[in-house]
């Protein structure tokens, strides 16, 4: 996939450099706007792989610590999701950890797995965020 967004951005440039190389107004103004589109795409890019690889070695670092969520057991949804009691309750029991540990980046990280799994996804990512901080200041 971010070879494909690679590809698509030489594109885009490509077609940027076209547009201004025509020399009309209108036209270089749309060139200059599609060379912005490759700019912030990439800057996205970037910052989703960082935080990906960032969230993986928190999975991995959690799990040799024997500590990662473990969820096999809770109900599912036919479509696969844990069903929304479970996934309350298993919410509940790892805020209690996060209360009495709140320094642990550990439980924090499992905190942003529970908020996933109860669904509220802006708020996983927010303290996954917080958890990869926490686990950088300690390294």
């Amino acid at each position: 996939m971010c070879l494909a967004m690679l590809v698509y951005f030489v594109l885009l440039g490509r077609a940027g450099v076209l547009l201004v190389a025509s020399g009309r107004p209108a036209a270089i103004g749309l060139g200059i706007a599609i060379f912005l589109l490759p700019v912030i795409g990439l800057w996205a890019l970037i910052a989703t792989l960082r935080a990906g690889f960032a969230h993986q070695r928190l999975a991995r670092l959690a799990r040799e610590q024997d500590m990662e969520l473990d969820v096999d057991a809770l109900p599912r949804r036919p479509s696969g999701r844990i069903e929304r009691e479970a996934a309350d309750q298993l919410f509940d029991a790892v805020r209690a950890e996060v209360e009495e540990h709140p320094d642990d980046w550990v439980r924090w990280y499992r905190l942003a797995r529970a908020y996933d799994y109860a669904g509220d996804r802006g708020r996983a990512r927010e303290t996954m965020k917080k958890a990869v901080a926490m686990q950088e200041q300690r390294s």
